[in-house]
């Protein structure tokens, strides 16, 4: 579910927020899933490969290599890929944020936070970026493709935690 769109600020920037529900599992649970910074690639579908590059995993600095994604590179023959370092992390808030620093997916001044909170009934991944517009794409697109690869997330991650969720 999308929370916020704002193509309109003076920066320029694309910012977007997307949430996907887990009901079984708490939020200490995935938490422990996604702050395991450098395999990504176990939770997201889309991210078919991912590894730590520099740094110690879930410490700040730390860099990851992704490659491989469903975000076309600029040239058609390439795979995707982006290096992102891990600017902030908060166990007990159960929060992390990184940056993009290199990729060839046309990705510009890329920030993103993610968050799991409590909410009763299990939990809530959201997940938060800001972006410099990019070339042949639409913020709404990103944000749908967003959207996607989080709910996806979550399922899998109730299916590491649960077996089987239905």
């Amino acid at each position: 579910m999308a929370e916020e769109i704002d193509e309109t600020n003076d920066n320029k920037k694309w910012k977007g927020k997307v949430t996907a529900r887990v009901t079984k599992a708490t939020a200490d649970q995935i938490w422990r899933l996604f702050a395991d910074f450098f395999h990504i690639h176990k939770w997201f579908p889309n991210v078919p490969s991912s590894r730590g590059v520099h740094g110690a995993n879930g410490h700040p600095g730390c860099v990851r290599y992704c490659s491989g994604f469903s975000i076309p590179a600029a040239g058609e023959a390439a795979v995707s890929w982006s290096k992102e370092r891990l600017t902030a992390v908060d166990h007990d808030r159960r929060f992390l944020s990184y940056e993009i620093v290199d990729c060839n997916i046309g990705f510009q001044g890329y920030e993103s936070t993610v968050e799991i909170v409590p909410d009763g009934k299990g939990c809530a991944i959201e997940w938060g970026f800001s972006v410099d517009p990019v070339e042949s794409w639409t913020l709404d697109c990103l944000v749908r493709k967003y959207e996607s690869a989080l709910e996806a997330a979550a399922r899998r991650m109730e299916e590491e935690i649960f077996g089987s969720v239905k």
